[in-house]
């Protein structure tokens, strides 16, 4: 394992690459971080083998009512998507990425060794429900220790995964070397072959390990993913030797929240002509890297955008903890200028996740094999296609999914009502393969977003805040459960006022109006993609190969 320091190379440990030229131009990193993929296809296979059938076990095993349980998953699944945001600030300033996904795997193993116990054991769960369903009676919610006991499990659960969100793309990434083209089209490929490795591991757990829990007991379905996450560990320290971490610098958040002090304090001492930037003395100048072509010096001024923050380092300071360097200034600016939504508002439906998950593993490698190397020759550039572009794509995508729900919706209700089935349970005379275009649509528009915004925050943000930076991405997921259920609960509000039925109510799901909810989330998409193209188009790009 290798440690990012303050030489001129930045790389020292185990396996000094400075002294294997030929064997790092080989393999460009790619043999290192071949270890987080498989890594990633373990940790999301026994994430996404409990998440994406949760909501049976909770209401059948556990006895909380349909709308409780899909409500705990979606907290559960928002938390730990949001958790990786602590988990990157922990890999940027206190530990290496390397050191929180061992920790972070060690939590989520005992979260889930929590579940699979209570799941093994009846006297941990609520007595089974007896009661005749002609009653009506309800059954034992699960409370008190063995409540406690499952959300102690789901939470740990949840903050191991989101440390490994955290730190396990990062790690990837940071084993390539972006001063050349070639480490920077290898990165890319990382990112690429990421969300194909995740979907790999979701592409299991929704069959395999979901087909276990269902008829095998949900104790097999945890042991498998505890079980699962265990052997990563190993995995992953198998490639120790070929890793090289980054040392963790102060923390970003303290960076950001100095300037920001400064600025504000300094606007009322701008008579002051002194300089407040540190280390300006003409001999010897010190440079700080910012990324494989732009130096920020010490002894150069901030530049003209976000003029705002350029008072951190005008004047003289309150107090010298507010002494900010010009490339701290920098670096704030460019965490500002970052737009993080993406797609939050979509969120497919659970029952059949297989569809996207099969459509990325299909995708990812055309797209980095046939459709980039296409665009680099039309196009010239190194990527091919700009991180912003591709994230634009996709969110284009997410657009057209939802239009095609909408009007796969409206086919389902006809065929429902020409064959008089509107208040039957029966299946109707429609083929569920329909769904698969929209899923196409929104497998697509995953990949382009997903893999766009980890390159695309890992290569614009500055060194120190990288890991940080790449956990906006799930973040930004987090933000979309979240705001899921708020929004169901709204369009229920405002369409079921003055006696009306609401869209998303009825006797059953043939007198529900999805078609005007899938056509809201389109119309919500559209918006969402003019808001990106605005903050888009004023963009400037501070890594090499990266032109919108």
């Amino acid at each position: 394992m290798q440690e990012e320091g303050h030489e001129s190379e930045r790389w020292v440990g185990y396996v000094d690459w400075r002294n294997r030229p030929a064997l790092r131009s080989k393999h460009g990193g790619m043999v290192a971080a071949s270890f987080v993929l498989v890594v990633e296809i373990m940790e999301n296979m026994a994430f996404l083998a409990n998440a994406s059938n949760l909501v049976t076990y909770l209401a059948e095993f556990m006895h909380l009512s349909p709308s409780v349980s899909a409500t705990t998953v979606t907290n559960f699944m928002g938390t730990a998507f949001l958790l990786a945001l602590l988990g990157g600030f922990l890999s940027d300033a206190v530990f290496t990425t390397y050191h929180i996904y061992l920790i972070s795997a060690l939590l989520e193993f005992l979260g889930l060794v929590i579940l699979t116990v209570q799941a093994k054991s009846p006297t941990l769960k609520p007595p089974a429900c007896r009661i005749p369903a002609a009653s009506h009676a309800p059954c034992q919610e699960v409370s008190g220790g063995k409540a406690a006991i499952l959300f102690a499990g789901l939470y740990l659960t949840a903050l191991g995964v989101g440390g490994v969100k955290g730190s396990l793309p990062a790690h990837g990434a940071e084993q390539f070397d972006e001063n050349t083209a070639r480490g920077r089209k290898a990165r890319s490929t990382f990112f690429n072959y990421f969300v194909f490795c995740l979907s790999c591991g979701g592409l299991v757990a929704v069959t395999l390990v979901v087909w276990v829990e269902d008829n095998k007991g949900w104790q097999w379905g945890f042991g498998i993913s505890t079980l699962t996450i265990l052997l990563s560990v190993p995995v992953f320290l198998a490639g120790s030797a070929t890793y090289k971490n980054k040392i963790p610098t102060r923390s970003p958040v303290t960076t950001i929240a100095k300037v920001l002090v400064a600025a504000i304090l300094n606007r009322r001492c701008r008579h002051n002509p002194i300089n407040a930037v540190i280390d300006m003395a003409p001999s010897p100048v010190k440079t700080i890297e910012v990324d494989a072509k732009e130096e920020v010096r010490d002894d150069e001024g901030p530049n003209a955008e976000l003029k705002c923050l350029n008072r951190a380092v005008e004047g003289k300071p309150m107090h010298g903890a507010l002494l900010c360097t010009a490339k701290e200034v920098e670096d704030v600016k460019q965490a500002a200028t970052m737009d993080t939504r993406v797609g939050g508002l979509t969120v497919p439906p659970a029952s059949l996740p297989v569809f996207p998950v099969v459509f990325i593993m299909l995708l990812a490698p055309l797209y980095d094999h046939a459709i980039v190397p296409f665009a680099r020759r039309v196009t010239g550039s190194e990527t091919g296609i700009s991180h912003l572009q591709r994230i634009g794509f996709g969110l284009a995508l997410s657009i057209v999914a939802m239009a095609v729900a909408a009007s796969v919706e409206a086919k389902r209700k006809r065929v429902a009502r020409a064959a008089s089935l509107l208040d039957s349970a029966e299946p109707l005379p429609i083929s569920f393969f329909w769904l698969a275009l929209q899923y196409l649509f929104l497998g697509s528009a995953d990949l382009f977003t997903l893999a766009g915004t980890l390159e695309f925050f890992f290569s614009e943000a500055p060194a120190g805040m990288r890991s940080l930076a790449t956990s906006l991405s799930w973040a930004s997921l987090a933000m979309g459960y979240y705001l899921s259920s708020l929004l169901v609960a709204v369009v229920n509000d405002v369409t079921g006022r003055g006696n009306r039925q609401a869209w998303m109510a009825g006797r059953s799901l043939n007198h529900y109006h999805l078609e005007r909810f899938y056509w809201l989330m389109s119309a919500l998409s559209s918006f969402n993609f003019l808001h990106f193209l605005f903050w888009a188009n004023r963009y400037r790009y501070r890594s090499t190969g990266s032109k919108l």
